[in-house]
C-alpha cells in the first residue's frame, strides 16, 4: 500500500515538474517604464524601443499606471501561417547515370 501511493507521489510530482518545465520555455519577458495602459494592450519603453503587449480579460494586472516600472511575461503565438512551396530542382547533368 505504502508503495503504491509513494510510486503516484512520484508520477504526479514528474507530471508536475514537466508541465511547469514546458510552460516555461514559451515564455518571455520585458521590463520597463509603462507608457500606455489600455483595456486591450500595455505600452513599455525598453530601451529606445517602445513595446505594445496585447492583452485580455483573462490578463492578470495589478494596479498599474503609467510611469511605474513593470516586468511583463508573455507568449508569442502564430495566429496565422501562410506557405509558397519551391518549384523542384531540375536534375544537374552531372548527377544523371550513363
Amino acid at each position: 500500500m505504502i508503495t503504491r501511493r509513494s510510486v503516484s507521489a512520484g508520477i504526479a510530482a514528474l507530471l508536475l515538474f514537466a508541465s511547469v518545465a514546458f510552460a516555461a520555455v514559451n515564455t518571455y519577458q520585458v521590463t520597463g517604464p509603462v507608457l500606455e495602459v489600455g483595456p486591450d494592450k500595455i505600452v513599455v519603453q525598453k530601451g529606445k524601443d517602445r513595446w505594445e503587449i496585447a492583452r485580455d480579460a483573462s490578463t492578470k494586472m495589478g494596479d498599474v499606471k503609467v510611469g511605474d516600472k513593470v516586468t511583463i511575461h508573455y507568449r508569442m503565438t502564430a495566429t496565422d501561417v501562410e506557405g509558397k512551396s519551391k518549384p523542384a530542382k531540375a536534375e544537374s547533368k552531372s548527377s544523371k547515370k550513363k
